[in-house]
């Protein structure tokens, strides 16, 4: 199997440093924009890409990991390519995707104010993530930037899949953090209402980045998943 994790709004690959570091064959993707080439318009466009990427590398039996964005990618994928694919995981996400107003402005701020952004990543997004992996997750964020996130966010706003996601059939496993303020436990709860076989597993303490802060229980929770798997 080809495990391959997805980045969220505004992201990069080094997002899943604790997940690659731990599975050895795994790959983290870096969409389009994050930093290289122009980013997408739309979640559509994020997933049409990521399928000619695994086209192109010609990769079999894959498992998608999705983390936000990243897991509206992964649910679009699995409802139009599901039949290229094992199985999938997806991290603090839900099937409708709203951005606060507040949230979109503040970004809108912070790409004229380089100070303000750094702030935001170490004392916000990047509060409670482990010492070893924050220096490099941050540095790669302050080069992708707040307009590429401003762009992320308001393609995710866009993103609603309510009426669709029931169609998906594929193993699927669901994992948030209970202090997920971004996209609370209610939205795991939907999709693993919605998806037929949908495991959850709730991380006690983690917030919207779970990975990063809890990456023991995160990445025992997707080797139980992959040991179903096969």
């Amino acid at each position: 199997m080809k495990l391959i994790f997805v980045h969220g709004a505004g992201g990069g690959k080094n997002e899943w440093l604790c997940q690659t570091l731990h599975f050895l064959d795994s790959e983290a993707v870096a969409l389009p924009g994050h930093p290289a080439g122009t980013p997408c318009s739309s979640v559509d466009e994020y997933m049409e890409w990521l399928h000619g990427y695994i086209q192109q590398q010609k990769y079999r039996d894959v498992v998608l990991v999705g983390h936000s964005m990243g897991g509206a990618i992964v649910q679009l994928y699995a409802l139009k390519y599901g039949t290229a694919l094992k199985g999938i995981i997806l991290v603090g996400t839900g099937a409708r995707l709203r951005v606060a107003p507040a949230i979109l402005s503040s970004l809108k701020e912070m790409t004229t104010n380089a100070d303000a952004w750094q702030q935001f990543l170490s004392d916000n997004i990047y509060r409670q993530v482990i010492p070893e992996a924050k220096p490099a997750v941050i540095a790669e964020r302050v080069r992708i930037g707040p307009a590429v996130m401003l762009n992320d966010s308001l393609a995710c706003d866009k993103f609603d899949i309510m009426d669709r996601v029931q169609s998906i059939r594929l193993p699927t496993m669901i994992i948030v953090g209970s202090q997920d303020t971004w996209t609370p436990p209610k939205y795991s709860q939907y999709l693993a209402s919605r998806i037929t076989g949908a495991t959850q597993v709730t991380i006690d303490g983690g917030s919207h980045w779970v990975f990063l802060e809890k990456p023991q229980e995160v990445n025992r929770a997707i080797s139980d998943f992959l040991t179903r798997l096969s």
